[in-house]
């Protein structure tokens, strides 16, 4: 099993016909994704490498072909207009690869999707990939492999270079899931922990997280109070100064909040371990969890 996708996860492409929803599109379709339409407005009627047909609209995408999931490459102007459409056709998970979506669009965004029950996973993420069953975003498929851990990121680099650890050491996964580090995201750590909490194929899991507001403290202690499985973790950003953005709109200490020292805190009282370097996550899941 995975989270948040399964077997009849049916995908459109928004921005399909452009140079970065081109590429992953077809490395998305080579991974065996189900993706049964792309919209460009303007295009409509043109092919996509002669298999998936282009619509002008997401709608005529999710009348023709039954589409519910929707992954966005467009430019940052226009992806909220594009998570709108894609709510409004009716998908009920929205993946949102754009980096740079303007902050006060995504405040306006999220109890839009709230309000109709949308799941919407980014922006400014490398979206998911579970082994096996779909690629959806920018994850290498090459460093993946199926089996019992889940892991979930604020950071996109440091999901890919986890994740190829884990599979190194043999540790398959069951979805690997870049959440974005802008200030406002949908999917949070605490919908990722819940899900993979209630995940039956998942048996521990990785939570990699950075400096930047309490979302990693509000993870620990739901994790200390409700959870059972194995966790381990890794905080990004441990050397930063205060005041000083690093990376992600969101990755910004202020007001003596949101350090890399307060986490490791909080998480630690949880019974959470927290990793030094990223090498050492693998050595450390496995000390308490043995395969």
């Amino acid at each position: 099993m995975a989270i948040f996708v399964d077997d009849n996860t049916k995908v459109v492409v928004q921005g399909i016909t452009g140079r970065d929803g081109g590429f992953h599109s077809s490395q998305m379709l080579a991974y065996g994704t189900k993706i049964l339409a792309g919209v460009t407005p303007g295009r409509g009627g043109q092919m996509f490498e002669d298999k998936v047909p282009v619509y002008n609209t997401v709608k005529e995408a999710v009348e023709k072909h039954g589409v519910n999931t929707s992954v966005i490459f467009v430019p940052p102007f226009g992806a909220a207009g594009a998570i709108y459409e894609a709510a409004d056709a009716g998908c009920k998970l929205i993946i949102c690869i754009t980096e740079g979506v303007p902050t006060c669009d995504m405040v306006k965004v999220m109890p839009y999707l709230e309000e109709r029950g949308v799941r919407l996973i980014g922006p400014n993420c490398p979206g998911l990939l579970a082994p096996g069953i779909a690629k959806l975003g920018i994850l290498p498929a090459d460093i993946v492999k199926e089996g019992n851990v889940g892991l979930v990121s604020r950071s996109g680099t440091l999901t890919y270079e986890v994740v190829y650890q884990l599979t190194a050491a043999g540790l398959g996964q069951t979805t690997c899931l870049g959440i974005g580090g802008d200030p406002v995201i949908g999917t949070t750590f605490m919908d990722a922990i819940k899900a993979f909490n209630d995940d039956p194929k998942t048996e521990a899991f990785v939570l990699i997280g950075e400096i930047g507001g309490d979302a990693e403290e509000q993870a620990a202690a739901w994790i200390k109070e409700n959870c059972k499985k194995p966790v381990v973790s890794f905080i990004a950003g441990q050397t930063a100064p205060p005041g000083k953005r690093m990376g992600h709109a969101g990755a910004i200490v202020s007001g003596g909040t949101g350090t890399a020292a307060e986490k490791r805190k909080a998480l630690e009282a949880a019974g959470i371990p927290v990793a030094d370097r990223p090498m050492d996550i693998v050595p450390k899941l496995l000390e308490i969890w043995k395969k």
